[in-house]
């Protein structure tokens, strides 16, 4: 079993999937491409040396007025992303090299 020094995953990616009525004001990740881009992320990361990161769809992450949206655990870093480009930036800055990606960071004040 894994100690505190030693975590089964190196990091954890939780990324909305959440699904609202097409009417509600708040949107949805899930209507806002995240189901899609998610997939992409986890094949991708796949064909990288990213060592063992975890990424997960998550249910509602009360952000979803701003876009997909995504934390990365135990960094706490939360993010907001719209391309497979963007996805691209955050497997090779965040997950692979320990940088976070500034333009794509999501803030306290950013949330609802």
């Amino acid at each position: 079993m894994p100690d505190q020094d030693d975590p089964y995953y190196r990091l954890h990616v939780f990324c909305c999937t959440n699904v609202r009525p097409e009417s509600h004001p708040r949107g949805s990740c899930a209507r806002k491409t995240s189901v899609q881009l998610r997939d992409y992320m986890k094949k991708k990361a796949k064909t990288m040396d990213v060592g063992r990161v975890r990424i997960n769809a998550s249910g509602c992450l009360d952000r979803c007025e701003l876009g997909p949206t995504m934390v990365i655990y135990p960094d706490g870093i939360w993010y907001r992303y719209e391309t497979e480009a963007d996805i691209d930036e955050i497997l090779d800055s965040h997950v692979k090299e320990g940088q976070v990606v500034e333009r794509l960071v999501l803030e306290i004040e950013d949330g609802p």
